[in-house]
């Protein structure tokens, strides 16, 4: 059976959303400069959209973390696979992340980013699973809950596919 797409959130409603997360961290964080660590591939898209929408000053870094591999679900197995150019030792960092499904990730991630200095490490996401969860995670800021469907699109994929869908689709028929 060939893989087909479900729009789960149309591109309207999920730049909507990103608009209205972008307003609420420049009022959370008013006054103060952020630095987003976008966590790559997924992350990218919303990061780019998002970051258009902060109006406090804004800097940025990228790491790339694995759990999955070309799986549609986590091995557990965490790795860095690339860090951070910058050191963020006193920043007020925002972990922009595409989705979070067990935490395991994000939990592991944060403990690492506050063992470097970070004055303060929070997380935002485009999308949680929260029934999903394995190990508890805080989650700052959360564009959608989802239902446990695998999904793609708007940065997520499918082994390296439908990353470029302007919405965030399932994939059915794997």
């Amino acid at each position: 059976m060939a893989e087909t797409i479900r729009v789960l959130i149309s591109e309207q409603k999920v730049d909507q959303r990103i608009e209205e997360l972008g307003k609420q961290i420049s009022a959370d964080y008013e006054g103060k400069s952020i630095h987003l660590i976008c966590i790559l591939k997924g992350g990218s898209f919303f990061m780019c959209e998002l970051a258009k929408r902060i109006t406090v000053p804004v800097s940025i870094d990228f790491m790339s973390v694995s759990s999955y591999g070309n799986a549609t679900s986590s091995s557990g197995d965490i790795k860095i696979k690339k860090d951070l150019d910058d050191p963020i030792e006193g920043k007020e960092v925002l972990v922009v992340e595409d989705i979070i499904d067990s935490g395991r990730t994000l939990c592991y991630l944060t403990d690492v980013l506050k063992g470097r200095g970070a004055k303060s490490v929070r997380l935002c996401t485009l999308l949680d699973k929260p029934e999903r969860r394995e190990v508890d995670v805080k989650t700052d800021y959360v564009g959608f809950e989802i239902p446990d469907e695998f999904v793609v699109g708007y940065g997520l994929d499918y082994a390296q596919k439908y990353r470029a869908l302007p919405y965030i689709g399932v994939v059915e028929g794997i």
